[in-house]
C-alpha cells in the first residue's frame, strides 16, 4: 500500500505536467490555426485585432467566442466583404469549434477537404458567397442543428445521403445553386426536428413525398423552382405550425388537399406557375394570410367572399387562371393593403373600393377581365398608387377628378374599355409618369399642354379615341419618350418641330387623323427612330430629306397631300406601298414610283425650275461657297484630333495595325454606314489583308448639336472614362458568335472603336434589303443556332450577364461563310453586382422586337434577349419582317404567327414558300421554339442556354446523318439520335 502511495506521489505531478503541456500546445495551435485563416484573405479591418501577440489571445480576435476552457469555440464573420479562399481542413483543426459562420462573404474556391475532423459542428453557414465545384460528403457531422449553404455557388451532384446521419437538424438550407438534377432527398423527411427547410431552385425533380407530413415542427418550408411534378401530398396539411408554404415554379397539378385549411397559421402561401386546378375554397379559413401568389395556373370558381375579412392580407396575386365571379368588395377595407393582381381571369362586377383604403396600395392590376361600372371614386386620393391597369374590361364613366394627377402613379393603363371624358389639366402633377395607355376608349377633348411637365413619360398611347385640337408646341420636352402613338383620332393642326427634341423617340404614329401642313425636318434628327406612320392626313409638301438617314423598319406617308421627289434613301422595295395616295409624289428610279420629268406637271418641280431661273448664278455662286465649306467641315469633323499624340489606343486583342493607320482611312469615302451614334468606316490595310470596321462615335453636341444614343450615354456618365470601362468590359467577350473588338481609340471628344469586318453585311440585309439572297434552310438553321449560342454566352458565359437590349436581325453580322456574330452593343449593359436581381431600367430596342414587358414596367433581363431572339427566329423561318401591312393595325410577327398555330396546315402557311417539301417539317420545328421565345410573360420563356439545347434537338436530319456519318457512327445510332430529334417537348402548340 505504502509503495502504492509513493508511486501516485510521483504519478499525478507527471500527469499535470503533461496535460499543462497539452493544454498549452493547444493553445499554440489555435493561434497559429487563425493567423493561417487571416492569410487565405485579403486584407480587412476585420483581422486588425488578429495578431501574433501574446497579450491578445485568440479568445479576444473580432469574430472569435470560446468556450469556459479558452477553447475557440466559434468563428462567426458573416457579412464582413470578405475575398478569398477557405481551408477547411486547416479550420476543422480547431478541436472545439462548434459554430463556423462565414455566410454573406465574397470568398471563391473550392472545397474539397474532408469534413470528418469538423465532427463537433452544430452550426455551419457558407451562405451567400461565390464557392465553385461540388460540396464534400458531410456525413460525419451528426450534431449539426444549422446547415445553410444558400446560394453559396456550389454545383455538381450534391451529397444529398449525407443527410440520413444528421437526425439533429434543424434548420436546412441549401437552395439557390446550380446542383445537378436529383430526386426529392428521401433522407429530409427523416429530420424530424426541422423547423426550417429551403430547398428552393436545387434540381430536385419528381414527386414530394407523403412523408414529408411527418416533419410536424416545420414552419418554413419552401420547395420552389425546381422540377417537382404530381400532386401535393394530402399529409401536407399535417403541419400545423407552418407559417409559410413556397411551392411556385414546379409541375405540380391536381387541387389543394382537402384539409387545407387546418394550415391555420398560414401567413406566407405561393403556389404559382404551376398546373393545378380546382377551387380555392380551402383557402377561406386562414384568415392569417398575409401574400398569397396562385398566379398562372388553372384554378377556377369563385374566389372567396371570406377573403374581404383578411385582416392582414396586404398582397394578392391571382392573375392567368381561370377564375369567375366578382371579387369581395370589402377586399383590403381591414388592412395596409398593397397589391393586387386578378388579371386574365373571368372576373366580372365592378372595383372594389376600398383595397386604399389605409392609403398604402402601390399596384392594382386587373386587366383582360369583365369588371363592369367606373374607377371607384375613392382612388382618386390614393396618392400611394404606382401601377394601375384595368386594360381589356367593360369599364365605363369619367375618371374621378384628381385621378390623373397621382404624384407616385408610374403606370397608367386603362386601354380597351369605354371611358369618356377628356385628360385633365391635373395630368401635369403626375411626376412619376412613365407610361399613359389610353387606346381604345372614347376620351375626348384636346391634349392638354400640362401633359409635357410630365417629364418621365415614356410611353404615350392615346390612339383610337375622340381626341381632337393640336399636339401641344411643347412637346419637344418630353426627351424620355420613346413611343408616341396618336393613330384614329381627330388631332388637327401641324406636327410640331419641337418633337425633333423628343431625343429617345423610336415609334411615332400619328396616322388617321387631321394633320396638316409639312412633315418637320427635325424628325430626321432623332437618332432612335426606327418607325414612322403619319398615313391617311392632310399632310403636304415634299418629304424631308433628312429622314433618308434613319434606319427605318416601318415607314408610311400614305394617303396624304405630299408632293415632289422620293429622297433616294426611302426609295426602297419594302416602302413601295408606304406613298400611295399622294399623286403629286415621284421619284427618281422609274421602277419604284413614277419618274419625276419635266411634263410631270407637280408644282413642286414647277417652283424649283423657277426657283433655279430666279437664282441663276447667285445659286451657283453660293452652292459652290457651301460646298467647299462643307467639306473643308467633313474633313476637319474626320480628321479632327487625327495626330497620334492626341489619340489614346486601348487594344483588347494582338494589333497587327496602328492608331495611325486607322485614322488615316477615316476618310468619306470610306463610309460603309451611318448610324445614331456617328459614321461606320470600312478600314482595309497591309494591301488589303487586313479589313476592319471602324465605328465614329462622337460625344454629344460635337457635331453639330446632334445627340446620338451612345454620345447621350457619354454624357449621362458625365466622362468617358466610365464609358470607356464598359467598353473595356465589352472587349473581355470572347466567342466566336460575338463580333471581335479590337480596340478602341478615344480623344476628348469621340471615340473610334475598331471591330472585324463582316463581309456579307447583316442578317436583315440578306432576307429583306436589295442585298437579299435566297438562304437555304440549313443556312438559316446555322445562323440561328450561331446567334443563339452568341447570346447563350453573352448571359451565361460572361462573369457577370450582359443584356444585350437590341436583339435583332440588323445586329446579326455574317462573315464570309455566313457565319453569325452577335454586333451592336450600343445599348448593351452589364447587370451590375449591386442592382436588381430581375432587372435593369431602360427605354430602347427597335420596333418589332421588343418584348411586351416595356409596356408593362421598362424593367427587362435575359428573358427580353429571348424575346427579341424568338422574334429573328420568326423571320428566319418565315421570310418575313417583324412589321408587316398585312399583320394588320399595330399588329407584329408574333401576333400573325400566333394567330396562325391553331391547326398544322396554317402554321406551314407561314413558312417561307422557297423551302422545299421535306425541309418544311424541320422549319416548323424552330417556329416552336420561336414561340416559346416570344411568350407574354418573361417567365415563361426559355433561358437561352435552354433555347440552345431546343435547336440542337431540331438539327435538320440530312445534316445530322452527314455528320454521323463523317465520324462513322453505326446505323442504330443514327436512328435513334433522329428519334430524339423528333421528340420536341410542347406539341400542343398547335
Amino acid at each position: 500500500m505504502t509503495n502504492s502511495l509513493k508511486f501516485l506521489h510521483i504519478l499525478l505531478p507527471l500527469f499535470f505536467l503533461c496535460f499543462s503541456s497539452h493544454f498549452s500546445a493547444t493553445k499554440s495551435d489555435e493561434l497559429q490555426i487563425l493567423l493561417k485563416l487571416k492569410s487565405s484573405f485579403e486584407k480587412s479591418n476585420v483581422f486588425d485585432t488578429w495578431v501574433s501577440d501574446s497579450s491578445s489571445p485568440p479568445c479576444n480576435f473580432t469574430g472569435i467566442h470560446c468556450n469556459s476552457n479558452q477553447n475557440v469555440k466559434e468563428i462567426s464573420l458573416s457579412n464582413n466583404e470578405l475575398v478569398g479562399s477557405l481551408p477547411l481542413n486547416s479550420i476543422c483543426q480547431l478541436q472545439f469549434l462548434e459554430k463556423l459562420d462565414f455566410g454573406k462573404n465574397s470568398l471563391s474556391g473550392s472545397v474539397t477537404e474532408d469534413l470528418q475532423s469538423c465532427s463537433k459542428l452544430t452550426h455551419l453557414d457558407l451562405s451567400g458567397n461565390s464557392f465553385t465545384g461540388s460540396f464534400p460528403e458531410f456525413s460525419a457531422l451528426t450534431e449539426l442543428t444549422l446547415l445553410n449553404l444558400n446560394m453559396s455557388g456550389f454545383s455538381g451532384s450534391f451529397p444529398w445521403s449525407s443527410l440520413n446521419n444528421l437526425t439533429n437538424l434543424e434548420f436546412l438550407s441549401v437552395g439557390d445553386n446550380p446542383f445537378d438534377g436529383a430526386p426529392f432527398p428521401v433522407g429530409v423527411v427523416n429530420l424530424k426536428k426541422l423547423y426550417w427547410l429551403y430547398l428552393t431552385n436545387t434540381s430536385i425533380e419528381g414527386r414530394i413525398p407523403a412523408e414529408i407530413g411527418n416533419l410536424v415542427e416545420l414552419k418554413n418550408l419552401e420547395l420552389s423552382s425546381n422540377n417537382l411534378y404530381g400532386e401535393i401530398p394530402a399529409e401536407i396539411v399535417n403541419l400545423k405550425n407552418l407559417w409559410q408554404l413556397e411551392l411556385f415554379g414546379n409541375h405540380l397539378n391536381g387541387s389543394l388537399p382537402f384539409g387545407f385549411r387546418n394550415l391555420t397559421n398560414l401567413k406566407n402561401f405561393d403556389a404559382s406557375t404551376n398546373e393545378l386546378e380546382g377551387d380555392i375554397s380551402e383557402l377561406k379559413f386562414l384568415d392569417k394570410l398575409v401574400t398569397l401568389q396562385l398566379f398562372e395556373n388553372n384554378f377556377s370558381g369563385e374566389i372567396p367572399e371570406e377573403f374581404g375579412d383578411f385582416r392582414y392580407l396586404v398582397n394578392l396575386s391571382l392573375y392567368m387562371n381561370k377564375f369567375t365571379g366578382t371579387l369581395p368588395q370589402s377586399l383590403g377595407s381591414w388592412s395596409d393593403f398593397d397589391f393586387i393582381d386578378a388579371s386574365t381571369n373571368s372576373l366580372s362586377g365592378p372595383i372594389p373600393p376600398n383595397m386604399c383604403k389605409n392609403g398604402k396600395m402601390t399596384a392594382l392590376l386587373l386587366l383582360e377581365n369583365n369588371f363592369t361600372g367606373g374607377i371607384p371614386d375613392t382612388y382618386a386620393s390614393c396618392t400611394s398608387m404606382n401601377r394601375f391597369r384595368v386594360s381589356n374590361n367593360s369599364l365605363t364613366g369619367v375618371v374621378p377628378a384628381g385621378f390623373w394627377g397621382l404624384p407616385n402613379l408610374d403606370f397608367l393603363d386603362l386601354a380597351m374599355n369605354q371611358f369618356q371624358g377628356p385628360v385633365t389639366r391635373d395630368i401635369g402633377n403626375a411626376k412619376l409618369l412613365t407610361q399613359l395607355i389610353l387606346n381604345n376608349n372614347r376620351f375626348s377633348g384636346e391634349l392638354p399642354s400640362e401633359i409635357t411637365r410630365v417629364l418621365n413619360l415614356g410611353v404615350l398611347d392615346l390612339s383610337f379615341n375622340q381626341f381632337e385640337g393640336e399636339i401641344p408646341s411643347s412637346i419637344g420636352e418630353l426627351k424620355e419618350l420613346a413611343n408616341l402613338v396618336l393613330q384614329e383620332n381627330m388631332i388637327s393642326g401641324e406636327i410640331p418641330s419641337s418633337m425633333g427634341a423628343c431625343v429617345s423617340l423610336n415609334n411615332i404614329d400619328m396616322a388617321g387623323n387631321s394633320l396638316s401642313g409639312k412633315i418637320p425636318s427635325s424628325l430626321g434628327s432623332l437618332p432612335s427612330l426606327n418607325s414612322l406612320n403619319l398615313s391617311s392626313n392632310k399632310l403636304s409638301g415634299d418629304i424631308p430629306s433628312s429622314l433618308s438617314s434613319l434606319k427605318f423598319s416601318l415607314f408610311d406617308v400614305s394617303n396624304n397631300l405630299l408632293s415632289g421627289l422620293i429622297p433616294k434613301g426611302l426609295s426602297i422595295e419594302a416602302f413601295r406601298g408606304s406613298y400611295s395616295g399622294n399623286p403629286n409624289l415621284c421619284s427618281s428610279d422609274p421602277d419604284f414610283l413614277r419618274p419625276c420629268s419635266s411634263g410631270s406637271g407637280t408644282s413642286a418641280q414647277t417652283r424649283t425650275i423657277i426657283s433655279c431661273f430666279l437664282a441663276g448664278i447667285t445659286v451657283l455662286l453660293v452652292s459652290l461657297a457651301c460646298f467647299i465649306f462643307v467639306k473643308r467641315r467633313s474633313s476637319k469633323d474626320d480628321d479632327r484630333s487625327l495626330k497620334s499624340d492626341s489619340w489614346d489606343l486601348k487594344s483588347f486583342h494582338v494589333l497587327t495595325f496602328t492608331e495611325q493607320e486607322v485614322l488615316n482611312c477615316i476618310k468619306q469615302e470610306n463610309v460603309i454606314g451611318t448610324g445614331g451614334s456617328g459614321n461606320v468606316y470600312k478600314v482595309s490595310l497591309d494591301n488589303g489583308n487586313i479589313e476592319l470596321a471602324v465605328k465614329h462615335i462622337w460625344k454629344a453636341d460635337s457635331i453639330g448639336g446632334r445627340r446620338s444614343s451612345t454620345s447621350m450615354l457619354m454624357k449621362r456618365s458625365g466622362n468617358m472614362p466610365e464609358f470607356d470601362a464598359e467598353v473595356a468590359t465589352l472587349s473581355s467577350i470572347r466567342h466566336i458568335n460575338v463580333v471581335k473588338l479590337y480596340c478602341s481609340i478615344t480623344s476628348e471628344d469621340s471615340s473610334l472603336l475598331v471591330y472585324e469586318y463582316l463581309p456579307n453585311g447583316s442578317l436583315w440585309d440578306r432576307l429583306h434589303t436589295c442585298r437579299k439572297m435566297e438562304l437555304d434552310w440549313e443556312t438559316r438553321y446555322d445562323i440561328a443556332i450561331g446567334a443563339a449560342k452568341g447570346l447563350e454566352y453573352l448571359h451565361h458565359g460572361c462573369d457577370r450577364p450582359v443584356i444585350h437590349r437590341d436583339v435583332k436581325s440588323s445586329n446579326i453580322l455574317l462573315d464570309e461563310f455566313f457565319k453569325p456574330r452577335i454586333a451592336d452593343f450600343g445599348l448593351a449593359k452589364i447587370v451590375q453586382a449591386n442592382a436588381p436581381k430581375d432587372s435593369t431600367h431602360v427605354i430602347a430596342g427597335t420596333h418589332g422586337y421588343i418584348a411586351p414587358e416595356y409596356a408593362y414596367t421598362y424593367k427587362v433581363n435575359e428573358k427580353s434577349d429571348v424575346y427579341s431572339f424568338g422574334v429573328v427566329l420568326m423571320e428566319l423561318v418565315t421570310g418575313k419582317r417583324p412589321i408587316e401591312p398585312e399583320y394588320g393595325d399595330n399588329k407584329d410577327i408574333v401576333y400573325w404567327i400566333s394567330n396562325k398555330m391553331t391547326s398544322k396546315e396554317s402554321v406551314m402557311d407561314v413558312i417561307d414558300s422557297s423551302f422545299p417539301e421535306p425541309i418544311r417539317e424541320d422549319a416548323v420545328k424552330v417556329l416552336r421554339i420561336a414561340v416559346l421565345c416570344t411568350a407574354r410573360l418573361p417567365s415563361l420563356r426559355p433561358s437561352m442556354r435552354t433555347v440552345v439545347q431546343m435547336l440542337e434537338d431540331v438539327e435538320p436530319p440530312c445534316r445530322l446523318v452527314s455528320i454521323k456519318i463523317g465520324k462513322d457512327v453505326d446505323t442504330d445510332s443514327i436512328k435513334k439520335s433522329l428519334s430524339r430529334k423528333d421528340s420536341i417537348k410542347k406539341d400542343n402548340l398547335f
